[in-house]
């Protein structure tokens, strides 16, 4: 409750049923499989929180849809930009004792507190499936979640050996629930889908046979700087139909299709790259 004065004004949290309403509302498909990236604080005040917006999710794609999110993990890899924004200003020895306490990645128990409380509560969901890549997994709920994670090959972060090319596969729906294009992990897809996408070296943290170790190896060069500019753009495509475009919770919300996000990508992205200095 906040007070102005000598009036107060009681915010009331929402419900879990009527965020199911308004999601089905703006169009997410009974049956179908959902990608979500979430944030909670735009959302607003939830009765059973997090738990609660699960829940709705899981309502509005009924028993046979399946619920996606990433899982992502910087925390345990010395070539993201996470490690070079916690490693800012320290000195040698300190960023070496950094580098000595990280974690090696686990799929049971690695958290992925960067990915938000949403994404963390379906990752702790009794019954999630998580896929295998040490930096950059996904958690999915439901009938087709084995399935969709199964195969993910260490070494391709976001493309064809993903998750991501699976829910293109089975034209998944995305949600944007709160957040912005520049969150969109399906414009990753059409990076590795441009022709001869540049390559770059990552390493990470692992667990092989019990033993702790640095492991590194060469994938797509991953760039989401031009992200939101290129959403702002697919939300003008097909004369503004692209994407649907609503009020859930008190969350601006955003739906279109996995495979016209990945699609508008590849074709346009050459063009943000080119255009650079």
């Amino acid at each position: 409750m906040s007070v102005t004065g000598a009036s107060a004004v009681l915010t009331v949290p929402h419900r879990r049923s009527r965020l199911a309403d308004e999601l089905s509302e703006l169009g997410v498909a009974r049956g179908g499989v959902l990608m979500v990236h979430a944030s909670m604080r735009a959302t607003g005040a939830v009765s059973g929180g997090v738990r609660a917006v699960t829940g709705a999710l899981r309502d509005a794609i009924g028993a046979d849809g399946t619920l996606v999110v990433p899982s992502f993990t910087p925390e345990n890899s010395d070539t993201s930009p996470h490690y070079r924004e916690r490693v800012r200003g320290l000195s040698a020895p300190a960023r070496e004792a950094l580098r000595a306490s990280m974690p090696p990645f686990d799929r049971a128990t690695s958290a992925a507190p960067s990915m938000g409380r949403f994404s963390e509560a379906v990752r702790q969901t009794p019954g999630a499936a998580r896929s295998g890549h040490p930096q950059t997994s996904f958690t999915a709920l439901g009938p087709l979640a084995e399935k969709l994670v199964a195969h993910h090959r260490p070494d391709c972060h976001l493309g064809e050996d993903s998750p991501l090319a699976c829910l293109y596969d089975v034209q998944a729906q995305v949600l944007l629930l709160g957040t912005g294009f520049d969150s969109c992990t399906a414009f990753h897809l059409g990076e590795y889908r441009v022709p001869d996408p540049p390559r770059r070296s990552y390493r990470c943290v692992v667990t092989t046979g019990g033993r702790r170790h640095w492991w590194e190896y060469e994938d797509v060069a991953l760039d989401d700087s031009d992200f939101a500019a290129l959403g702002a753009e697919f939300e003008r495509t097909a004369d503004g139909t692209a994407v649907r475009t609503g009020t859930v919770g008190s969350a601006t919300a955003r739906l279109f299709r996995f495979t016209d996000a990945v699609d508008f990508a590849t074709r346009r992205l050459p063009s943000y790259r080119a255009a650079r200095p």
